[in-house]
């Protein structure tokens, strides 16, 4: 499952990182080579203060509080499904923006969480008795976790989540505790054609000149959260040349896999999934153009199609490179060699590296069933998506919890089912879009005669088969609380067309799910494990792990870089985005930007780039200075970057930043936001 999560991303060299390479954990920061390196001293005080003012948003993004009153600084990336959920055919937020007169008009972000990272525990221990020769590996593992959890967050409010994270691919595993605001709401929002501007021809690539930042608020009781441990705002232009961190989570990269794991992505998994997204984004893409609000309402979705391909065809573009692969192979030539002298290291590992092997040449038979059976299953269906959740989290939870599927243990149920309760629209004409290109691509991926095509399909059409479903009552919380609440029971008496379809083919879904993790994700995170200990036993930790979408610290410096012989300046300036203009999509601009040209000042840093090693995931990471105060949200890499999934080039590899500086100016000179401009300065 992670292969597929991250669809992309080569091991560290078996040495100590170099350069600025690394997202490291707060509880292992390179403190003193920073120091060597920048002369900036990282203690344990200023550590504390970024954690405590860095946020995980949402499933999939970063961000940082910026005020004493629960403000938060993230990317307008981030925000723009609340931004579209909030929307409607009259009042088109994503097109004009969101910008509400005062608190009171803020509006809830369905199903969105913020949580900030409060308490590390290393529970490597107990994990790893639990699984010491278990026959079924990830079943004892996750019976380990779920008891962690649940013991370490007992006789806790739910204003807290435990949750074990996996470091080093099991080397690893620590318990981290968070504080947990579900009540989050949208403070401000810019108009995507700034937050955007130039689309995807300018994505990954820099110069760039995108106001790409969203705010929320975050709630408690009803009124805004006190935090008074916020991060510092700075309206000063960055220096060439300083020192930066940047703060975030980081999603998911593939820098410890072995050789074998690597082919197999570019050879088997990597293919799959850019055929798959150049197919939906042509499939959005005809959708779109049939009227303004078939646009309108497949927006976000098409965002994220368009963002996903071009990142994994850049990912895939690295796995290409002989260079990379080369040097994996060197890198892990150098442990095998140490392990094999090491007589003891040598029979605990084992024949790891071999057992990955035997993962991959299995994968080829098993991989497209779990695929479209249950990775991709209702593929972005809001509809199936909360039919899945009822049946299985109905199920589920009657369960002990040890004895759970993972995501409904009990750290987890708090989520699902505040995904189910909050209220937020379904689309009737999308779902059926995306249904049936699920469907289709079922039956074309495992053939027409397959027992799964048979079981899901019947005798019915794609097409046939949607609009059936789509007689789901499920776009109502109402229905889907009642349904939950009722338990599996009412579940199992429900006539509603989705939920009886979920029940009709959930065990064959499930069957997949076990017979993947046996004979793939079972075996392949055990050799996995063997080999990250013997990389320990070589190495120690002066490496840092995979990203997991968990807290890191990155360091580096403002700096731009030389392509293709050409430098590359760090900085762009306001009139670069006006000489930029077209007036064409996608390099056209707002009219209240156009009107506010002559306001703004030509010498405030719009964007800049850094040397920091970053991922997907990094979206909205507050970016800081030696102090620790923000000058600017993280929103991009560039092209070069896209093989950071694999590995740090920093000659190359730059994380993209927009400044505070430039929203201050922004919110004070296009949007008159004096409200903001006082919250966030003080002034």
């Amino acid at each position: 499952m992670k292969r597929l999560a991250a669809a992309a991303a080569i091991a560290l060299a078996c040495s100590p990182a170099l350069a600025d390479e690394g997202m490291w954990t707060f509880d292992n920061f390179p403190s003193a080579a920073v120091k060597a390196k920048y002369g900036v001293s990282i203690d344990q005080k200023w550590l504390a203060k970024v954690q405590d003012g860095s946020a995980r948003f949402g499933g999939g993004c970063s961000s940082s509080i910026v005020s004493p009153d629960g403000l938060v600084l993230t990317n307008h990336h981030c925000v723009r499904t609340c931004v579209q959920l909030n929307s409607t055919a009259s009042a088109n937020y994503i097109k004009d923006g969101f910008m509400p007169a005062k608190r009171e008009d803020e509006k809830l972000c369905p199903g969105v969480s913020v949580e900030i990272l409060k308490d590390i525990t290393d529970v490597t221990a107990r994990i790893n008795a639990a699984t010491a020769g278990a026959k079924d590996y990830i079943k004892a593992r996750d019976a380990a976790i779920a008891a962690i959890e649940k013991d370490a967050c007992k006789g806790r409010d739910d204003k807290y989540r435990c949750q074990v994270t996996t470091l080093y691919q099991g080397g690893q595993f620590k318990l981290y505790t968070y504080r947990k605001y579900t009540d989050v709401r949208l403070a401000f929002a810019p108009e995507e054609q700034i937050a955007f501007f130039g689309g995807d021809p300018d994505n990954f690539n820099f110069p760039r000149y995108n106001l790409d930042f969203g705010m929320v608020r975050l709630y408690e009781d009803g009124k805004p959260a006190k935090t008074p441990n916020h991060l510092k705002w700075s309206t000063e232009n960055p220096k060439l040349g300083e020192p930066v961190f940047v703060s975030g989570n980081p999603g998911s990269t593939s820098r410890l896999l072995t050789v074998a794991e690597l082919e197999g992505l570019r050879d088997i998994s990597m293919p799959d999934t850019l055929i798959m997204l150049s197919e939906i984004r042509g499939v959005l893409e005809q959708f779109s153009a049939e009227s303004p609000e078939h646009e309108r309402i497949a927006k976000n979705l098409l965002f994220g199609v368009e963002n996903s391909f071009k990142g994994n065809y850049g990912r895939f573009q690295t796995l290409l490179d002989p260079a990379m692969m080369a040097s994996k192979r060197t890198a892990e030539a150098d442990l095998k060699a140490k392990v094999k002298a090491d007589a003891k290291l040598s029979a605990a590992t084992g024949d790891a590296w071999g057992e990955l092997e035997a993962v991959e040449r299995a994968r080829p038979t098993v991989e497209k069933p779990y695929i479209w059976l249950e990775a991709r299953a209702g593929f972005r269906s809001d509809l199936f998506s909360y039919a899945r959740s009822i049946v299985r989290g109905t199920a589920e939870r009657d369960k002990p919890n040890s004895e759970r599927l993972r995501e409904f243990t009990d750290s987890r149920l708090p989520i699902v089912q505040k995904n189910l309760f909050d209220a937020r629209p379904v689309y009737p004409d999308l779902e059926k879009v995306v249904l049936v290109y699920w469907l289709t691509k079922l039956r074309e991926n495992l053939t027409a005669d397959s027992e799964g095509t048979k079981l899901f399909l019947g005798k019915e059409s794609p097409e046939s088969l949607a609009d059936k479903l789509l007689a789901s009552k499920l776009a109502d919380p109402a229905v889907r609380k009642a349904l939950w609440q009722g338990g599996k029971a009412a579940v199992e008496k429900s006539d509603d067309p989705m939920i009886r379809f979920v029940l009709a083919t959930d065990a064959a879904s499930r069957a997949i799910r076990k017979t993947y993790e046996d004979k793939i994700d079972g075996p392949a995170d055990r050799a996995d494990e063997k080999i990250a200990k013997a990389r320990f036993a070589v190495y120690g930790t002066a490496t840092y792990p995979d990203a997991t979408l968990s807290l890191r610290l990155s360091y580096g410096a403002v700096e731009g870089w030389n392509e293709k012989g050409k430098p590359v300046p760090a900085f762009t300036y306001f009139p670069g985005l006006f000489d930029r203009a077209t007036g064409k999509f996608p390099f056209d601009l707002p009219a209240r930007w156009l009107s506010a040209k002559d306001k703004l000042s030509t010498k405030t840093v719009f964007d800049f780039v850094t040397t920091n090693d970053i991922i997907g995931g990094n979206s909205g990471s507050p970016v800081l200075n030696a102090k620790g105060d923000v000058i600017g949200a993280a929103f991009d890499g560039n092209i070069e970057s896209l093989g950071g999934d694999y590995w740090y080039d920093g000659s190359v590899n730059r994380t993209v930043v927009v400044t505070t500086a430039a929203i201050t100016e922004a919110l004070k000179k296009v949007y008159g936001q004096d409200r903001l401009v006082k919250e966030l300065t003080g002034k």
